[in-house]
């Protein structure tokens, strides 16, 4: 059962988080990503949720994400700095982390992937619930996507997605490349050896999305399949998209990043509208 937010019923978390948040408030894009001294609590969590989704990392994730979480070697034993973290990514593959208050905007959030950068929370989830939060949370951004940025694969597909949100005006566009980033970057999977893998760093961040997320309807990876789906990011997914394989993912998702435009956009959501896209 998915774990409710006890956040705003507490308000030492509530004045914990404005405090680390203030931080990344004064902090400038080009600015030293600021150092934050975490409370023994905070530490344990980390370890706690570090612990649990490394052991479910080896069955459930996709192995270029393995590759990709081995090299970058994320420590678990306590929080790290977010600095550091990202040196570590930049020097794997070009990317690095931006510090954030909260969740940014989507175009705002993509004008930072088209620069290689991440803009990263450096806040904790709530100790009452360490394996399932909705709103976003460092252990989201740096094991979930962290991860992910640290394979120069994965790392360009996050680059071709904020270079297409840069190209596009209309708000209908925009938002059909965030339906796409999420059912890939942040909850696709890739078929492995005959079983579902994930990858997406909504999923390999969450100890409950990687006990569910095989239960949900897993349907082929097909642009025109993402036009009439609609997805909420406050739950656990009941419907989930999966490419054969690495390649197909790239030559997808990747392809489309790469050449999509307000038009090619536009007339991909007329077709299904009209039905003469079949979509399962």
């Amino acid at each position: 059962m998915q774990e409710q937010s006890t956040e705003a019923s507490d308000p030492y978390y509530e004045a914990r988080r404005a405090e680390i948040a203030a931080l990344a408030e004064r902090c400038g894009p080009d600015d030293p990503i600021p150092t934050v001294e975490y409370t023994e609590q905070e530490h344990e969590v980390w370890q706690l949720v570090c612990g649990k989704l490394a052991a479910r990392h080896r069955s459930d994730a996709t192995t270029e994400f393995l590759d990709a979480a081995e090299c970058l070697a994320i420590p678990q034993g306590g929080v790290p700095q977010l600095r550091d973290v990202s040196g570590r990514i930049e020097s794997l593959s070009g990317f690095r982390f931006r510090s954030a208050p909260a969740l940014v905007p989507f175009r705002q959030f993509c004008s930072g992937l088209a620069d290689s950068a991440f803009h990263s929370t450096q806040y904790l989830r709530h100790p009452n619930t360490p394996f399932y939060t909705a709103d976003p949370d460092m252990l989201h951004d740096v094991v979930g996507h962290g991860n992910a940025l640290a394979s120069k694969r994965f790392a360009h597909l996050y680059r071709l997605a904020g270079e297409a949100a840069a190209r596009v005006e209309s708000e209908a566009a925009l938002q059909f490349i965030a339906k796409v980033f999420w059912f890939t970057l942040e909850c696709g999977l890739i078929r492995e050896r005959g079983k579902s893998k994930a990858y997406g760093a909504t999923i390999v961040s969450s100890y409950g999305e990687l006990n569910h997320f095989r239960d949900a309807d897993i349907r082929p990876l097909k642009l025109e399949s993402l036009a009439d789906v609609d997805y909420d990011i406050s739950t656990y997914q009941s419907i989930l998209f999966e490419a054969d394989s690495m390649n197909q993912l790239e030559d997808t998702v990747g392809s489309f990043w790469d050449t999509c435009d307000d038009n090619t956009i536009e007339a991909l959501l007329a077709e299904s509208a009209a039905g003469l896209v079949q979509v399962p």
